[in-house]
Formats: structure tokens, sequence, C-alpha cells
């Protein structure tokens, strides 16, 4: 492991020493120190001939709140998080497809995910749980995620993927079946409207489909976060 600062130093010193044939971004931080870093690997990758593979989110397409969004689907956000990853994907599109993979991901649970023991916690300290009533999603695990990028590697595939639920779901009713898996009946939830209508932050496979055995449903998604078979 190396220690990196990317609001400080430049990637080049890194890129050089590991001279990786592979690299995936899932870096977090300062949006501007992300994207000079991802500037400078770009310019590696065309130099070079390596591979990126770029973890980017359904919130580049965050204004289109009517429908889900399938890869090749223009990308438009409203919020400083989704125009971030734009910028990175954009300069991505620019190059070679054999030299990036674009991996769009929707919210991720599992089992001893960040977001089900963040969901424990509100719950055992009696804490209002934030919930979406009107955003539908789909979602997916950090098992399964994994799988999937393993998959992509080892077929040296390219382009971009949406690595999300075949099956759509809305925030809340999801949130609700985990707690409900978990055993933990009666929790207190925090409704938040952003509109009267359904919205939807969804990113769904329709070019790219991976062999069945990779793919996941809102149902295994809330079995894996709950490790209860139902």
């Amino acid at each position: 492991m190396f220690q990196w600062d990317a609001e400080k130093e430049s990637v080049n010193l890194l890129m050089q020493e590991l001279a990786p044939d592979l690299i995936i971004s899932c870096i977090r931080g300062d949006f501007a120190a992300q994207t000079q870093a991802h500037f400078e690997i770009i310019t590696c990758l065309i130099k070079f001939q390596k591979k990126l593979i770029f973890l980017s989110s359904a919130n580049v397409f965050d204004v289109f709140s009517n429908y889900p969004s399938y890869e090749y689907d223009k990308t438009l956000s409203e919020s400083v998080y989704g125009r971030f990853k734009i910028k990175i994907e954009n300069a991505l599109l620019r190059i070679p497809n054999h030299l990036y993979n674009i991996v769009r991901l929707p919210m991720i649970y599992g089992h001893k995910s960040p977001r089900v023991k963040e969901l424990k916690l509100l719950y055992d300290l009696k804490e209002p749980i934030e919930v979406f009533p009107n955003v539908v999603i789909n979602a997916t695990t950090h098992d399964k995620f994994s799988q999937q990028v393993h998959y992509l590697i080892n077929r040296d595939l390219e382009g971009v993927y949406h690595l999300g639920s075949q099956d759509l779901v809305h925030h809340k009713e999801l949130v609700y079946d985990i707690l409900k898996g978990l055993g933990l009946e009666n929790p207190i939830f925090k409704n938040v409207y952003n509109s009267n209508e359904d919205r939807y932050i969804a990113v769904i496979p329709k070019t790219h489909i991976l062999p069945k055995n990779l793919q996941i449903t809102i149902e295994e998604v809330i079995k894996n976060s709950t490790k209860l078979q139902w």
C-alpha cells in the first residue's frame, strides 16, 4: 500500500513507481484534486496504453427524473457531485474505448455495508431514518459488485457498464424491507419529498448485459443485506 495525498501531490510519481497495467479508481475527497489526478491518469493511459476502471454514479443522470437511465443515455446533472463525475466521464469518452471502463453504480447495500450499518445504528439510537418515498431506485451489493468487476477485468471488456439491479423499487420500501429482514420492527422514518411525482434515480443495463449469474435483483439485495432467506 502507498500513501498519496491527492490535494498536495501529483499522481504521476505514483504512476511511475507502480507502472500499473490496470487502475481501479474509487477515491474520495476534494473534487478539484480528484479531477486533476484523473486527467493526469488519462494522459498516462494514452501514453502507455494502460486501462482505467472509473467508478461513477447514478447521479450523472439526476436531472432526468422521469425514467431510469441506460449506458449511453446523455448525462446531465444538477448536483455538484454529478457534474464532477460527468467531467471525468467526458474526458474518458474522448479516448479509445479499450483504455477504460466507466462503471456507474446505484446505492450499494450488503450485510456489512456502511449503509446497512448506519440503518442499524440509527434504529438502535431511536433516531429517525431518512427515506425518500417518491424516489425510485435500483441497487446492488458489494459482493455482487466485486464479482462483476472481476468479470470485466478477466474478459477485458470495454466501454460503459451499469452495475445495478435489473428491477426497481421505491427507496423507502427497500429500506423498510431491509429493516424487517433484520428483525428491526417499528422504525422511525423521516419522509423526504422532493416532488409530488415518482422520481427515478436508477442506472439500468441495456447495451451491456452481464451473464445471468452476475445479475442481481432487489430481492437478492435484501437477502444479502439481511443474510436471511425469504
